[in-house]
């Protein structure tokens, strides 16, 4: 007796309408999995991280018994990040009297990309030597209408996306000169021997020597448009208010109209001083 081999497998009308329905159930994905990392990227999302990064500082704070704050600053490659940085005392500083440093076993948090945090004021004069500073607050209704003419060139962004939210030992949201350093105190540190601070340190030593993540706050020059690298940088108030912004909106915002066409439709984000959360959102 003959026993007929039955053959399993799919035909190609079959193969052809399984192929189909993967690739519309692929097209149908990928517009929800985009939707999914534009949520974790929103500026909703960044707020709980910020909130999360304000209630880690104070705690420390008052563990350490000094001013401890959350900085907010550009690597080389423009990425943002929060950085938590501790005041040290001026012998541990090269003798900076303002001096924070990075505080150790607290990595620094990557923003996402699309996403940037700015202060809105631009340091028009750093002296070297004193505690003297000129600022221009864009939200301050006083320059209208000029405002646009303050953050049209990389250093200025640098500058206003480059700033430090403070709190004392008690806990509390106080307002503090801040001058970044990295952990050896050394002043513009020309090689590895100078410091090997893996957060701050030198333009020389973090591209060269692929040691440090962001320039310390000694790259500022001493007039209103300093030429140096790292140039935005310097010492400067801490800071009790902020904006989120869209990265691909602001590109996409011709430079001299910023703050015309854009930042000036922000809400302003302030902090609460006594609990180091956001307590206000509007303008």
């Amino acid at each position: 007796m003959k026993r007929h081999l039955r053959q399993s497998g799919l035909t190609l009308v079959e193969m052809t309408t399984v192929v189909a329905i993967v690739a519309l159930l692929t097209a149908f994905a990928i517009p929800a999995v985009r939707t999914l990392f534009n949520s974790l990227g929103s500026a909703g999302n960044v707020k709980g991280m910020i909130s999360a990064a304000m209630a880690s500082a104070r705690a420390v704070a008052a563990k350490e018994q000094k001013y401890v704050g959350v900085r907010f600053q550009k690597d080389l490659e423009g990425h943002q990040y929060m950085v938590f940085v501790i005041h040290e005392e001026p012998q541990n500083m090269g003798g900076l009297t303002i001096g924070f440093r990075a505080v150790e076993g607290i990595q620094p948090v990557k923003l996402p990309d699309n996403i940037g945090v700015m202060d809105l004021t631009i340091v028009t004069d750093r002296r070297t030597g004193t505690l003297n500073y000129s600022e221009i607050r864009l939200d301050d209704g006083l320059l209208s209408p000029n405002q646009d003419s303050y953050i049209d060139e990389d250093f200025e962004l640098t500058d206003t996306t480059t700033f430090s939210i403070v709190f004392s030992p008690t806990g509390k949201m106080v307002l503090h000169n801040v001058r970044t350093r990295n952990r050896d105190g050394d002043y513009r540190p020309m090689n590895l021997n100078d410091s090997m601070d893996d957060i701050f340190n030198s333009p020389e030593n973090i591209k060269n020597n692929n040691v440090g993540m962001f320039v310390q706050d000694d790259y500022f020059g001493n007039n209103s448009y300093p030429t140096d690298m790292g140039r935005g940088l310097g010492p400067e108030p801490s800071r009790r208010r902020f904006v989120i912004y869209d990265k691909i909106e602001f590109d996409r915002v011709n430079p001299n109209r910023r703050w015309t066409d854009y930042l000036r439709n922000l809400d302003v984000i302030y902090i609460n001083p006594y609990t180091g959360t956001i307590v206000s959102a509007d303008r």
